[in-house]
């Protein structure tokens, strides 16, 4: 399997006695799910319901829990979680050179066997049959040409991350798949920003969603606006050559198809499709969508 080293992510430790009640409290995943062995995606999110912080979360051992982060926001992170922590008996703190190594099956290469390279963590937020492991600490970094390889592979499998896809405060969780993919628990209680989250599920009202989008050459930059008949519906995230991340109002795209109206980014004609593991759909009927 190919393997590389991410070297802009970083490691957040949060353990103690409280350190799990703590975090079941606050952020969006449902850790009575959390297995050993395994990250699953999560938010803290503000009252309102967006995205401060995205990050993958892992156990390491008894009262243990790891947060794997964006290298850039893993000090905020930790001052904000402080702020919560107020008489709980956690310690939280960011792990110093702790190195983020990833695994992952392409087409060319499956792997014969679900046991985990060198013990490493499975990363839940691709579905089967596909499967990508994580590791931290000292280990070969793999190929650093595979970096690039890793990107086009994440991308091709619509799993969206803060920074090259969206902006951290600019989106609810259901916008970028964190519903679909097991980052927020909707069986749990009360986190931060859980009234507004479990409003949009039960409510069906969620239209901004990740797709992802295929053009004949090269995509413009991340943050290029898409069009549909010269109409924003959303815009570009991260690329690798001739794909890339959408986050898009899958009302206006489904309008726009049924219309026959192109949908560009710069000079790019896109096509734009739901990631093959999710189960969201187009609306049947996107005639009267709404302006944003």
């Amino acid at each position: 399997m190919p393997t590389t080293l991410l070297d802009d992510r970083a490691l957040i430790s949060v353990s103690g006695p409280d350190a799990e009640h703590l975090l079941q409290n606050i952020i969006t995943t449902d850790l009575d799910q959390l297995a050993a062995g395994e990250a699953r995606p999560g938010a803290l999110l503000t009252p309102q319901g967006k995205i401060l912080f995205d990050f993958l979360i892992s156990r390491k051992g008894e009262n243990v829990l790891l947060l794997e982060c964006r290298a850039d926001i893993a000090d905020d992170f930790v001052r904000r979680l402080m702020l919560y922590r107020l008489r709980a008996k956690a310690e939280i703190s960011k792990l110093q050179q702790q190195l983020v190594r990833v695994w992952w099956e392409d087409n060319s290469n499956p792997a014969q066997t679900d046991t985990n390279p060198d013990g490493a963590l499975r990363d839940r937020r691709f579905a089967e049959p596909t499967k990508v492991w994580r590791a931290y600490g000292e280990g070969p970094a793999g190929d650093a040409d595979n970096r690039a390889n890793w990107e086009r592979f994440r991308i091709a499998n619509g799993i969206a991350e803060s920074g090259g896809d969206y902006a951290l405060n600019d989106v609810f969780p259901h916008d970028v798949l964190l519903d679909q993919n097991g980052g927020v628990g909707f069986r749990k209680g009360c986190y931060v920003g859980q009234e507004v989250v479990s409003r949009m599920q039960h409510r069906g009202t969620a239209r901004r969603r990740v797709l992802v989008a295929t053009a004949e050459a090269d995509l413009p930059p991340p943050g290029t606006e898409i069009l549909a008949g010269g109409r924003s519906v959303g815009s570009l995230g991260s690329s690798a050559g001739h794909s890339a991340i959408a986050v898009v109002r899958v009302d206006k795209v489904k309008a726009a198809t049924d219309a026959g109206l192109p949908i560009t980014a710069g000079v790019a004609a896109l096509s734009l499709a739901i990631p093959d593991w999710a189960t969201f759909t187009f609306p049947a009927d996107a005639s009267a969508a709404e302006d944003a």
